[in-house]
């Protein structure tokens, strides 16, 4: 049985699918890989079917991480009871989230696995700006999904 992560962010091209990616390594270098399913699905279904941001991919290969397969998805309501955890990317889709979920169902901001990071701390979407926005993007991503990796392997030991 595996334990099964969902990130979400508006369009699910630019921040959850790099957060996917940097997620995965952290579960990898934990040895958790093949114990735990992470995925991204977006909020919005105006890119199902399209791959990820150019710019977020070469900034993700640009680091180590390879987002090449990835294809834009929806998190539609029906969702919630394929995933251990949903994690969203801002306030905006957390809302979102909750809105449609479930009773007792409950969705968290995936900075709010960052010890360093302020309550309600978002992932900033970067789509609208420069390469510096998808390196910050990369950064937070980076520092909050150790503490995610943390949080699930204490779930599945």
């Amino acid at each position: 049985m595996s334990y099964r992560v969902c990130l979400v962010c508006m369009g699910n091209i630019c921040r959850s699918p790099m957060a996917e990616a940097v997620l995965r390594k952290a579960l990898a270098d934990r040895g958790l890989a093949d114990r735990v399913v992470v995925e991204s699905a977006g909020t919005g279904g105006w890119h199902e079917g399209d791959p990820m941001d150019e710019r977020a991919l070469r900034i993700l290969s640009d680091h180590g991480y390879d987002g090449s397969t990835h294809r834009a998805r929806q998190f539609t309501k029906d969702w919630f009871d394929r995933y251990d955890l949903v994690l969203a990317m801002d306030l905006d889709n957390l809302a979102n989230l909750r809105r449609i979920a479930p009773p007792g169902v409950e969705v968290r901001l995936f900075r709010s696995f960052d010890l360093a990071a302020p309550a309600n701390a978002e992932v900033p979407d970067p789509y609208y700006g420069g390469r510096e926005g998808f390196e910050e993007v990369l950064a937070l991503v980076e520092s909050a999904a150790e503490g995610v990796a943390k949080h699930v392997a204490d779930e599945i030991d």
